[in-house]
């Protein structure tokens, strides 16, 4: 649980220090932009922005039933966030696993992409696709809906 929250709590501890700084030494509007930025960072890089995660089990299960994508991924990856932003309201409807807090979730990211831990990694219709472009998942959730 705390490696999840590691990065977004050492950009708020940098910038406040770093905005603190600034503020001691007389210059409050820069130490107040300062510290916006990295609490922003630090917000776009906390599980937050991301629809609430699941297990994979589970996420297999629902996305049996109801042919939506699984979206493998990690807090503080870029192209995960990407993915999240890209998506819009759409990200809502995919099952999102968060490889961070389900081993066997990491376990199977491995065995799709020879060992290492490479997200997003989605799946549609129980094959893996690593990092794809957002339009294409936009496209599966497009399909799914129609099949379902």
């Amino acid at each position: 649980m705390t490696r999840v929250w590691l990065v977004p709590i050492l950009l708020l501890v940098s910038g406040a220090a770093a905005g603190g700084g600034l503020i001691a030494r007389g210059s409050t509007g820069e130490g107040a932009v300062l510290l916006l930025a990295f609490a922003l960072f630090a917000g776009l890089h906390s599980p937050l922005v991301f629809p609430r995660s699941i297990g994979v089990a589970e996420a297999r299960r629902r996305s049996e039933a109801d042919g939506r994508p699984i979206v493998f991924w990690r807090p503080g990856c870029a192209y995960c966030l990407r993915l999240r932003f890209r998506l819009r309201r759409r990200a809502r409807r995919l099952h999102w696993v968060d490889i961070w807090r389900d081993p066997d979730a990491a376990a199977e990211v491995r065995a799709a992409n020879d060992g290492n831990e490479t997200v997003p990694t989605v799946v549609v219709a129980g094959k893996p696709h690593t990092n794809p472009d957002p339009a294409w998942v936009r496209e599966q959730l497009v399909a799914a809906r129609r099949r379902g």
